[in-house]
């Protein structure tokens, strides 16, 4: 018995020492460094459950709205939809920043060290700095730049490749005709999607007007 109680008070000892008042100091500000990227965690977690039903919607929509309704009933589901995000994404947002310092600071506090905090604070500082800032924002530019020499580059042995698996797949459904509608015109893609775009939200082409 006195062995366990021996432990026991190693143990707690052991977890006081783990946090300190610049500890907490250190953990806080990054807490507020990050804070950006708690809200567009929170903001995914809402666009995630929306996505699956746009989705589902989108098969709906083509398979058993008339043609003549369809520009319709995307334009009402495209308004439930953003009334949802208007509602729900401010709600969550706001509840990830006020529970961040009860979750993620204990845990930053037990995993690093105060040097180590001090260390994540500059990583951070240094992320946040003119130069980091501008690199970001060039970010577009060297996307599009890749992706336009990627599809110029890649086209000619994408698109033969892409012809024979629709032909593929219309054989297996018995139609005579594309099954996934013509080759898109050239144009360059997006192959690493922005986490700054306005939404990760996208209605399938069968919603659009």
């Amino acid at each position: 018995m006195k062995l366990f109680f021996a432990i026991a008070l190693c143990v707690a000892t052991a977890a006081m020492a783990q946090s300190s008042p610049a500890k907490k100091e250190l953990v806080a500000k990054i807490l507020r460094m990050q804070q950006p990227s708690i809200e567009r965690g929170a903001s995914i977690m809402v666009e995630r459950p929306a996505q699956k039903i746009m989705q589902q919607a989108g098969g709906v929509l083509q398979n058993r709205v008339p043609p003549e309704r369809r520009a319709a009933v995307a334009q009402d589901v495209e308004g439930d939809l953003k009334k949802y995000l208007e509602d729900a994404v401010p709600l969550v947002r706001e509840r990830a920043i006020k529970i961040a310092p009860a979750t993620i600071g204990p845990l930053l506090e037990e995993k690093f060290s105060e040097d180590e905090l001090r260390q994540l604070v500059a990583v951070l500082e240094m992320l946040e700095s003119p130069v980091s800032r501008k690199f970001e924002q060039l970010g577009p530019s060297i996307e599009k730049a890749l992706a336009e020499k990627l599809d110029a580059d890649m086209r000619s042995v994408i698109e033969p490749k892409v012809r024979a698996l629709d032909q593929a797949v219309v054989a297996h459904l018995g139609g005579s005709s594309s099954a996934v509608g013509p080759i898109a015109p050239a144009g360059p893609v997006n192959p690493t999607p922005s986490l700054g775009s306005n939404s990760v939200l996208r209605l399938p082409k069968a919603m659009g007007k």
